[in-house]
């Protein structure tokens, strides 16, 4: 995949990391000419030190064979205006950073997939692993819904029992899937069936529309303090 990212800062740089170690061809549009140039030390990837904000820019980084380009830099103005030009070269997926909320709306106008403001996302995952330390990795979807890994421990209302038998005696809701099963001695994770038995130690992928409350912990046996 041809990926153009632009900005090689807190984001942008761990971003060209991944992209670079997975293989793809990468081309790095960074302004800042300390943070070009090590960036162009540090990975196998081309690196323009000029403004992603004009089209030449984008027409030296070859942006019309793009797959894909992601602005990352800390400006949303200047991130719109590079998925606007984006636009023109026909660059099949655009996605950005968005750092202010309020400009949420102007980037889906342009049609373009959005990551808002990575700083409060960090600062929710902090504050889900105080309040909820029993959730091992968790995703938010829309509003409410979530999904989070989960281990099942002693004393857990939903050990033992199948998912069907969990079901009929109210143990899940319907707002609540068990997605994957990961289980000491299996080679890859299970596809839960109505049949399947939840153990001892299974690390469950929950889906829950209602999002991780204590309530739902409680189910896998994670007791936690309702007031943090």
């Amino acid at each position: 995949m041809y990926v153009i990212i632009v900005g090689a800062g807190d984001i942008g740089t761990p971003l060209i990391d991944i992209a670079t170690r997975s293989g793809n061809e990468v081309v790095v549009i960074e302004q800042n000419e300390q943070k070009a140039d090590d960036i162009a030390r540090e990975y196998d990837c081309l690196v323009l030190n000029a403004d992603a904000t004009t089209k030449d820019t984008l027409a030296d980084a070859e942006a019309e064979r793009a797959d894909a380009i992601i602005p990352t830099t800390e400006q949303d103005a200047t991130n719109v205006m590079v998925c606007l030009l984006a636009k023109e070269f026909d660059i099949p997926a655009i996605t950005s950073v968005v750092h202010n909320a309020e400009h949420m709306n102007l980037f889906r106008q342009i049609g373009v997939n959005t990551i808002e403001n990575p700083q409060q996302l960090i600062a929710g995952y902090l504050y889900r692993a105080v309040a909820r330390p029993a959730i091992v990795d968790y995703m938010r979807i829309g509003e409410e819904a979530e999904v989070f890994e989960i281990t099942v421990t002693e004393g857990a209302p939903i050990a033992g029992k199948t998912l069907t038998e969990a079901g009929k005696e109210n143990i899940l809701s319907d707002d609540v899937l068990i997605v994957a099963i990961e289980r000491e001695g299996e080679d890859k994770p299970l596809t839960p069936r109505g049949d399947t038995r939840i153990e001892l130690n299974d690390l469950l992928t929950v889906y829950s529309a209602i999002g991780a409350d204590p309530e739902l912990t409680d189910i896998f046996g994670h007791y936690e303090d309702r007031t943090v």
